[in-house]
């Protein structure tokens, strides 16, 4: 069984209209699992000190970068996320031939949020990735219970003017340069022949394993995992769905049109069930140095029956306190040994209040469509606010300050209208 079903989307000129990249993805969890939305500003830090991640300590570097992340609120890193310089990444859960370390390590969220704190661009990005990769490994539970679930990572990693894959298996690793068009990522490796860059021993190790004659080209896909790579587009995985529906709106691709296939539930991409998509994460990198990046998050389950909030980066951001988690500092089961003892409520304002809004609309038809056509008109709202940023490069930034935040609070208010009454 495969908990950790996700896909990662992106968009670029000339698929996209505006001159604008367009970055999406749904992190699909256990159905329980609250994520949250947080915001880190940068920050300076002294020499020789240490960082905690999920499970271990690493060392920590001079300086970071304002982040805002989605993430399962027990642990430390986080499955998608942007920084001020306008890099968002997202990772997906894959397997192969390698075996997977269960010897905790750095979880791919944790290699998600470094990646973001340490790099002002894609490629940079991916440069902290695989040195952190190379010198800790990555492994250990990713679920937060007495399931013991871990894997291997892929990564999307984008910014204003390119867009990188990421995949690896153990500490070896391939990357695919994206320049144009549109490119996804499932739970599958799906590099195949074009390689940008890799590990340098990626393929004698391939070879030393018997998985390749050092003859055939060299098909990363192919030799790490089990797929038949000349089968993966015209399968009915996730990953083929994904591709189809870009390719079906190549040329007109807007930050809508990303939210449409997020919340595609025939494709499977929009997951129900025990394992769910339990939050979404849009972003809009314009190639136009001038104008912002604007990185919407919905930090509830089921993108269809959510709401795509937007967040800019500008100084002293309020803290989004709707959308974080309750903390239990030593007393988390996630820092104890032996972990995972108990499973503390991290339901955040807006996750509640949220779940309260999903039961009427479970249950009274048309209570139920009231609701959605509020949240609608509320996105509506806020989709015709960023645009006017976008086409006028206007910032208010007394306003930008509190966006996240009073966006989560008019959503909050539209449930609690309809819960009251």
């Amino acid at each position: 069984m495969q908990p950790s079903s996700c896909d990662t989307f992106v968009a670029l000129p000339p698929a996209t209209v505006g001159n604008r990249i367009i970055f999406g993805k749904n992190s699909d969890r256990l159905c329980d699992e609250v994520q949250e939305v947080i915001y880190f500003p940068a920050a300076v830090h002294n020499l020789g000190e240490h960082l905690k991640c999920t499970y271990i300590e690493i060392d920590q570097v001079p300086e970071t970068y304002a982040v805002v992340l989605s993430r399962p609120a027990w642990l430390w890193g986080a499955e998608m996320g942007a920084n001020e310089h306008g890099v968002c990444i997202g990772n997906e859960a894959v397997w192969g031939r390698e075996a997977v370390c269960d010897e905790e390590a750095l979880l791919g969220m944790d290699l998600v949020r470094l990646g973001l704190e340490r790099a002002d661009t894609a490629e940079k990005a991916l440069n902290v990735i695989v040195d952190l990769l190379e010198k800790y490994g990555q492994g250990g539970n990713c679920t937060e219970g007495t399931m013991e679930f871990s894997y291997h990572n892929s990564f999307l990693i984008a910014d204003r003017t390119e867009a990188w894959i990421l995949e690896t298996a153990g500490r070896y690793w391939a990357a695919e340069k994206v320049q144009e068009g549109v490119r996804n990522i499932s739970n599958q490796l799906s590099i195949t022949t074009k390689i940008n860059r890799e590990h340098p021993d990626m393929k004698n190790y391939a070879k030393q394993k018997s998985w390749w004659d050092g003859k055939k080209e060299f098909d990363f896909a192919a030799v790490y995992s089990y797929l038949d790579t000349a089968k993966m587009m015209t399968s009915s995985s996730r990953y083929c769905e994904g591709y189809k529906l870009l390719n079906q709106h190549k040329g007109n691709i807007t930050f809508e049109t990303m939210m449409e296939i997020l919340r595609d539930k025939r494709s499977g991409i929009n997951m129900e069930g025990e394992f769910m998509t339990t939050a979404s994460m849009v972003s809009v990198l314009p190639q136009d140095p001038s104008l912002p990046c604007i990185h919407f998050f919905t930090g509830t389950p089921d993108p269809d029956r959510s709401v795509f909030k937007p967040f800019i980066f500008v100084p002293h951001i309020s803290q989004l306190l709707d959308t974080i988690s309750p903390t239990f500092e030593l007393e988390d089961p996630v820092k104890k040994k032996p972990h995972f003892k108990s499973k503390p409520d991290r339901r955040h304002p807006l996750y509640q209040k949220h779940q309260q809004a999903l039961e009427i609309i479970d249950n009274n038809k048309e209570k139920g469509k009231t609701l959605l056509d509020n949240m609608r008109k509320l996105e509506t709202e806020l989709f015709k606010e960023i645009e006017s940023i976008l086409e006028n490069k206007h910032l208010d930034v007394d306003k930008i300050v509190n966006l996240f935040s009073q966006s989560t609070k008019d959503e909050i208010r539209i449930y609690k209208s309809n819960i009251s009454s």
